[in-house]
């Protein structure tokens, strides 16, 4: 790599410019979804942090989700927005990595901890009794830190790699952010190494978080046939259905781009799938996963209902002093 020089500075991002007749029902659709998106994942993580009733380990993994869906989705969503506006639809070269790093390390970041929370509801099911003993406090805040930082180390040495790459061109990424497969596929080198190392991190974090969620299932579901009661065993189920209702569209679209050779790659395909985890998903998440929950919902109208009682004070309060 040292004996090549970089002769590209930015890179041009397709993004639906073969969808040019409807690029203003398709910004208005993302714009609408990504401020819906991120409303109420930080709605959740508010009353996360402000109800104490939520200070419980299914609650704080939760209110971490929220925050790796906003982030995963703002490190893409944005700048594609803004590129709807833009003819000349370029990303600097070193902003490109930047991005591609934010959006992989949190992706990755979220598979591990939703392997963390299927494990949580295993404990919560198959020993009850032992869960608080288990989930302790330092134990979940012990989980959390390591989600975040696997995901963030681990896609670190590939876009190291990739920053020193040579790239000779052509400029133009068939997708509307900076994947690493496309954007691979411009460099001058050899890139061999790089994409093994991203397809090791992929099926790691992929599938060995999702073998996590499998075991953990598989001994959930035993758990549950053995409970005597139908009242107990739909009670059981439904604290389950939720996170897996996320596993499945999160790990389906994901596995589909990212544990694949790349030579079978359909980029087309690929750019739908990505609307599917950086768009869709993040929207519906919230509603599947928290806003759905009784707990959630109580703590929701609590914290409304002071906002509105601290409101309706400091107005009553300004028209005395009038």
């Amino acid at each position: 790599m040292k004996n090549h020089t970089r002769s590209i500075s930015e890179f041009i991002l397709l993004g639906f410019s073969e969808a040019e007749r409807f690029e203003s029902l398709i910004f208005t659709s993302f714009f609408i979804t990504y401020t819906i998106s991120l409303v109420s994942n930080f709605l959740i993580i508010t009353v996360v942090w402000c109800e104490t009733s939520l200070h419980s380990p299914m609650y704080m993994f939760i209110a971490n989700l929220s925050l790796l869906e906003a982030l995963y989705t703002t490190a893409v969503v944005p700048k594609m927005l803004a590129d709807f506006f833009r003819q000349r639809k370029s990303i600097s070269f070193n902003n490109c990595i930047y991005q591609a790093y934010l959006y992989f390390s949190a992706g990755s970041s979220e598979f591990f901890l939703l392997g963390v929370m299927s494990f949580d509801r295993y404990v919560a099911i198959c020993n009850p009794l032992r869960y608080t003993a288990i989930m302790s406090t330092r134990f979940c805040m012990q989980l959390i830190v390591v989600s975040w930082m696997s995901g963030f180390l681990a896609v670190m040495p590939p876009a190291i790699l990739i920053l020193q790459l040579p790239f000779c061109g052509p400029n133009i990424i068939n997708h509307f952010f900076c994947d690493i497969g496309p954007l691979l596929k411009h460099s001058c080198f050899d890139t061999k190494n790089i994409e093994l190392m991203n397809f090791a991190n992929a099926a790691f974090f992929l599938l060995g978080s999702l073998l996590v969620t499998g075991v953990s299932y598989m001994l959930i579901i035993v758990a549950v046939v053995k409970i005597p009661s139908a009242k107990g065993r739909r009670k059981a189920f439904s604290t389950c259905a939720s996170h897996l209702m996320v596993v499945t569209l999160f790990y389906g679209s994901s596995i589909f781009i990212y544990v694949q050779p790349q030579e079978t790659h359909s980029l087309d395909m690929n750019k739908l799938a990505s609307i599917l985890n950086t768009v869709v998903t993040p929207l519906l998440n919230p509603f599947i996963y928290s806003l759905r929950n009784k707990k959630v919902k109580e703590a929701l109208e609590c914290v409304v209902k002071r906002i509105v009682g601290s409101v309706t004070g400091l107005r009553s309060l300004k028209f005395k002093k009038i």
